[in-house]
């Protein structure tokens, strides 16, 4: 696991985009699907980086509260 790996999926996503802007078929609703379209990687990519950043510092030991205290046979 890796920091870099964030900014090369940004690349990626950033050319996915730019693609998405100048592929998309002319007509009356261009705007519209170019907005859905970009919007959607957009919101990927966040949803993903920040569950892979999240894991990148994970709680090490979280503190357990109002637990029962062990039981010794």
């Amino acid at each position: 696991m890796s920091g870099y790996n964030i900014i090369w999926a940004f690349l990626g996503v950033a050319a996915a985009c730019a693609l998405a802007y100048f592929l998309t078929p002319k007509g009356n609703d261009q705007t519209v699907i170019r907005t859905v379209v970009i919007m959607s990687l957009i919101c990927c990519y966040l949803m993903w980086a920040i569950t892979y950043l999240a894991q990148l510092h994970p709680l090490i030991f979280p503190k357990k509260v109002g637990l029962r205290p062990p039981h010794h046979q």
